[in-house]
């Protein structure tokens, strides 16, 4: 059902059902999550959840990819300061820390090795575009464009709800963000300078 032919009421429970769900998958995984839980929260029944999204996978299909659109729209690269693009994704995962956790469920249930989604669902074409543009102009480093953006996300995510070592909050202390944002700039500058 597209949201086009949605009532304000219609579109208010499918929101409320993106809502729900999107902590709902973030907590607990694709086969952990439980419907009956989401519409229970959401307000709503199992069958105007089916109606929206179709089915449970069709369910975090739309989170999840919805969630990659913010990513991109929210936080857009700038190949010219990878640092800063590094800084902007650790502060984003400190206010959406579902969204990072949701990739990484997507990762361990649907796709453990590879692009974390199907070519046709790639959306980092601009990015990779910006950051070869960047090293012809002899802006930042040598080296497959992937390979770049790939390393610079993931020191984005030392600090991210799905660290291995540490996962930082928004509730800790301002000075400790800013130690770590200069420490992570400071960090994406140097490996990505220029040879």
């Amino acid at each position: 059902m597209s949201d086009q032919q949605l009532t304000a009421r219609g579109a208010a429970t499918r929101q409320r059902i993106i809502d729900v769900a999107t902590r709902e998958f973030a907590e607990h995984g694709i086969a952990g999550a439980r419907i009956e839980r989401v519409v229970a929260a959401a307000r709503t029944n199992k069958a105007q959840l089916y109606a929206y999204f179709g089915n449970k996978e069709g369910l975090f299909d739309a989170i999840f990819f919805g969630s990659l659109e913010r990513i991109v729209n929210v936080v857009p690269i700038d190949a010219a300061d990878l640092a800063d693009w590094a800084v902007r994704l650790y502060d984003e995962y400190l206010e959406r820390p579902d969204l990072i956790r949701l990739a990484t469920w997507a990762r361990l249930e649907r796709r453990p090795a590879g692009y974390l989604v199907a070519d046709a669902d790639r959306m980092d074409q601009n990015k990779l575009q910006a950051i070869t543009e960047a090293q012809r102009a002899g802006l930042i480093r040598d080296g497959d464009p992937f390979d770049l953006m790939a390393m610079v996300i993931a020191m984005s995510m030392a600090w991210s709800p799905v660290s291995n070592v540490y996962a930082a909050t928004s509730d800790e202390p301002a000075e400790t963000h800013d130690r770590r944002r200069d420490l992570l700039r400071d960090s994406v500058r140097r490996a990505v300078a220029p040879n």
